[in-house]
């Protein structure tokens, strides 16, 4: 029974592959007017509108699914977007904060470059570790201690980056360890820098102004001295012939430019002063390690 079966639908399949061989030979060598063509056009015309309606009826289901795979799509795409956004912001707050530091590093630089040679202070780099938390104890820590040379009572000078008049002095070392050292701000009401205007027509003590440690005055000017606004003020060094005197920090460092003198020409004139260097944006610092002359 089973094979009678078999041998059926294989005598059909055969006879169907014939027929459909004898049609496609007749098809193709009839003209575009024969009967097959005839054929053909008609079953077009009755399934063409079966196809077209179902079409439409099926579109919404169509737009659906499509609608589902962009949404899908767009999804990822969002997400890969945001994905790459982070990566972009990421990168270009790092060469924000890349530029940033290079301005500070090319400050201290060019200090070195500045009039003042530097090189025979011997001065050592480090990085700001710890800041003061209030203004009044104007105080920070550095990464560099004993270990590199740093002792107390060492002069330090840096760079905020910020373009002209953003280099100079900013402190003095208070106490060092191992590997670090805190550094007592000219900010600091216990640090008095002996100062003298870079046209040597005044001299004086740069500190910080009482009750207000952001505005440093030059105190102790002679009525007879002459103070410009605008001037730049400068470390003065030590101008004792005594060797039991040297000065904490050599002579014609930078420290800041006068912004207004209050009584001038008289016993009293005090000029106010803008420190060159914002000590709260430094972030790497130089300590002079070495006294060359007394720091005459």
């Amino acid at each position: 029974m089973y094979d009678k079966t078999v041998r059926r639908r294989r005598a059909v399949l055969g006879l169907l592959v014939v027929s459909s061989l004898i049609l496609l030979t007749a098809y193709f060598r009839e003209p575009a007017g024969g009967a097959l063509h005839n054929v053909q056009r008609g079953i077009l015309e009755v399934v063409s509108p079966i196809q077209e309606g179902a079409s439409r009826a099926l579109k919404p289901v169509r737009d659906l699914f499509g609608w589902v795979g962009d949404t899908v799509s767009a999804k990822g795409d969002l997400k890969n977007a945001r994905t790459d956004r982070d990566q972009w912001r990421t990168q270009a707050i790092h060469n924000q904060s890349a530029a940033a530091e290079n301005a500070k590093l090319r400050g201290l630089l060019d200090l070195d470059k500045s009039p003042v040679d530097l090189s025979p202070y011997q001065p050592v780099t480090a990085r700001v570790l710890v800041r003061s938390p209030t203004l009044w104890y104007a105080r920070i820590t550095i990464s560099k201690g004993t270990s590199s040379g740093i002792r107390a009572n060492m002069p330090v000078i840096a760079s905020d980056g910020s373009g002209q008049d953003d280099r100079g002095l900013i402190g003095v070392v208070d106490q060092a360890t191992g590997d670090a050292a805190v550094v007592r701000l000219i900010t600091d009401s216990s640090v008095a820098v002996p100062a003298k205007s870079a046209d040597e027509q005044a001299t004086g003590v740069v500190k910080p102004s009482p009750g207000n440690p952001r505005d440093l005055i030059m105190d102790s000017v002679a009525k007879t001295d002459t103070v410009a606004d605008n001037a730049v003020i400068v470390t003065q060094g030590t101008v004792s012939t005594r060797n039991d005197l040297p000065s904490l920090f050599p002579p014609d460092l930078p420290i800041g430019r006068v912004t207004r003198v209050a009584n001038p020409g008289t016993s009293e004139q005090t000029p106010h002063l803008r420190l060159f260097v914002d000590t709260r944006h430094v972030d790497y610092v130089q300590v002079l390690t070495k006294q060359v002359n007394d720091n005459r």
